[in-house]
């Protein structure tokens, strides 16, 4: 699910590069300003370069959900995993997909180069709408397996259908000229459709993931979304 070179203009692709670097300056601000230099009695600041190997290793799993094609006829599809990147990198997670989307133009051709602008927001904004969105929720109820589970299973769903359908407004309002508008729309529409399953899949997998987490790791629930398990 990648916008290709030569389908947009290029004043919208500039426009890509430009929000999706406002994206990135925003959350590496975020980032520094959690681990704020300027500490009170008795406390230790952390360093924010601590996050830079689970960062890493979700970067990875990003990329490599590209790789694995999902037959779903007329077409494939893959995981995007914008959900799960949110719910488990917070703010960390707009540099992990612009690098992995950046990776993913370059190495395997999944998207272009003049797109990359672009591709990275249909990402990185579900992903930090699923951060805000979920870890407040988090934060205000009753945690436990049960509970994490559906919180997981709706971020997935929430953090890939925003993709998908950014990703379809994009299409449709961009059909370039040379095109035939209904034939272009009818297949846009299909390929958009065809990630229901997907979008489905990624709600299990990351039910299961969280639940997998609050039981074996709870201190990355804890560290992620300031909630002290007892």
């Amino acid at each position: 699910m990648h916008i290709p070179d030569g389908y947009l203009p290029i004043g919208v692709t500039l426009s890509g590069y430009a929000v999706a670097g406002l994206l990135t300056w925003y959350s590496l601000k975020k980032i520094n300003n959690k681990y704020p230099k300027e500490l009170k009695a008795n406390e230790q600041r952390k360093d924010p370069r601590g996050e830079i190997p689970k960062a890493s290793l979700l970067t990875a799993a990003f990329i490599v959900a590209s790789l694995i094609h999902i037959p779903v006829p007329p077409t494939t599809v893959h995981l995007m995993l914008s959900g799960l990147m949110g719910m488990l990198l917070g703010y960390y997670a707009v540099p992990a997909i612009l690098i992995g989307i950046t990776l993913q133009a370059i190495m395997f051709h999944h998207g272009g180069i003049t797109t990359i602008g672009i591709n990275t927001i249909n990402f990185a904004i579900p992903a930090l709408l699923s951060y805000f969105l979920f870890s407040n929720l988090i934060r205000k109820i009753k945690l436990n397996t049960k509970s994490l589970s559906l919180i997981g299973f709706t971020a997935g769903i929430f953090g890939s259908a925003l993709s998908v359908l950014m990703f379809t407004l994009i299409l449709v309002i961009f059909i370039p000229t040379e095109l035939s508008v209904i034939q272009e729309k009818q297949a846009i529409f299909t390929l958009s459709l065809a990630h229901i399953p997907v979008i489905l899949i990624e709600g299990v997998f990351s039910a299961l993931l969280l639940a997998y987490l609050y039981k074996t790791k709870p201190k990355i629930i804890e560290d992620m979304w300031h909630y002290e398990i007892r």
